[in-house]
C-alpha cells in the first residue's frame, strides 16, 4: 500500500457542518458556539499545493499546536475548547480518520496582522537585511553574518492576505493598522511567546529561528489562535547543525523544498506528483521534530 492512501488531503465529506474556509492545509467548520479546526496533510511548497498529501502530517501539526497551546496557557490564553473526535458525536462521520487532527475552538475576531519574532537572522530577514541594514524598517548594525542570533530578539509584523503572500510592515504601519495599545500588547506578548519557547527548544537541542502567531479578540481579549511553534509556522534547526553563513537543513518539509529545486520544475506551475521517498522522507521530518518537542513518539 503507497504512502498516499494514508494520508488525509481533506475532511469535508467527513465532517457534517458548514466549510467556513479551506487553507492550504487547515478547513474551519461552522459548529454555532465553535469552530471546527480539521488538520490535513496537504503540504505546500514555493505557493503550491502538492501531490501526493503526506502522511502524518496534520496528525503532527495538530497535536504539536494542542501541547504548546498547553505549556503556554499561563503566558497567553489561546481559543482551544477541546481536541477530543469523540465529543463532536455524528458530526464526524470518520472518527478514526480525523482523530489527532481536529479542534475545536471559541470564536474569534481574527486580528489581521501576522506576528513574526525572528531570534536569528535569516530566510526572508537576512534578504532584507543584505538589501538595506534592515528587516521591516528595522535598523540593525552592519556586518551581521547570516544565521547570527540577535542579541535581543526582534518583532517583524506582515498584513495578513488570505490570498498571496502577506506584505511585511513596519511597527508603524502596524500601529496605523490597529492601533498603538493593541499593537504594543501583540508585539510584547510575540516576544513573550518567543523567548519562553527558544528556552524549551534549547534544552531539547533545538534552535528556534523564528516564528509566527495569529491572534484574535473575544470580548475585547487578546487570544492566541490558529496554530504555534509547528513545523509549519516556526523555523527549528538542530543545535549540531548551527554554522553562520550557510543554509541550515531545517526540520520540518526541506525533503520537499530540496526535491523540488533539484528537479526540472520550471517554478511557474504546480510541480508533478512527489515521489514515494520524498514523501516518506518528509512525514520522518515531522515524526521526529514531535517527538524531539515532546519527549514522545508519535502514537
Amino acid at each position: 500500500m503507497g504512502v498516499e492512501s494514508h494520508a488525509l488531503s481533506t475532511a469535508v465529506q467527513y465532517v457534517k457542518a458548514p466549510l467556513v474556509y479551506k487553507g492550504k492545509v487547515r478547513e474551519l467548520y461552522d459548529l454555532g458556539e465553535h469552530f471546527l479546526i480539521v488538520v490535513t496533510d496537504r503540504i505546500s511548497a514555493f505557493d503550491y499545493v502538492l501531490d501526493p498529501a503526506v502522511p502524518d502530517k496534520g496528525n503532527v501539526l495538530n497535536r504539536l499546536s494542542a501541547y504548546w497551546f498547553g505549556v503556554t496557557e499561563d503566558i497567553q490564553h489561546n481559543h482551544v475548547v477541546h481536541t477530543d473526535v469523540e465529543k463532536l458525536g455524528d458530526i464526524i462521520t470518520a472518527p478514526e480518520l480525523l482523530r489527532n487532527r481536529i479542534m475545536v475552538t471559541r470564536k474569534a475576531e481574527r486580528i489581521d496582522i501576522e506576528c513574526v519574532v525572528r531570534g536569528y537572522i535569516t530566510g526572508g530577514g537576512w534578504r532584507q537585511y543584505q538589501k538595506s541594514t534592515a528587516i521591516n524598517g528595522i535598523e540593525l548594525p552592519e556586518g551581521l553574518r547570516k544565521n547570527e542570533r540577535f542579541i535581543d530578539p526582534i518583532f517583524t509584523p506582515a498584513a495578513k492576505n488570505d490570498v498571496g503572500h502577506d506584505e511585511d510592515i513596519p511597527f508603524e504601519r502596524m500601529v496605523e493598522m490597529v492601533g498603538a495599545e493593541l499593537a504594543a500588547e501583540l508585539r510584547d506578548r510575540s516576544i513573550e511567546l518567543y523567548r519562553f519557547a527558544h528556552e524549551f527548544c534549547k534544552e531539547r537541542g533545538i534552535i528556534l529561528a523564528d516564528c509566527k502567531f495569529e491572534f484574535g479578540l473575544i470580548d475585547g481579549k487578546v487570544i492566541l489562535i490558529d496554530e504555534i511553534f509547528t513545523p509549519d509556522s516556526s523555523r527549528f534547526w538542530a543545535e549540531g547543525n548551527y554554522a553562520f553563513d550557510v543554509e541550515i537543513d531545517s526540520m520540518d518539509k526541506e525533503p520537499v523544498r530540496t526535491y523540488l529545486l533539484g528537479s526540472d520544475w520550471d517554478q511557474n506551475s504546480k510541480p508533478d506528483p512527489l515521489p514515494e521517498p520524498v514523501v516518506s522522507a518528509t512525514t520522518a521530518r515531522y515524526r521526529e521534530i514531535y517527538r524531539l518537542l515532546t519527549g514522545t513518539e508519535l502514537s
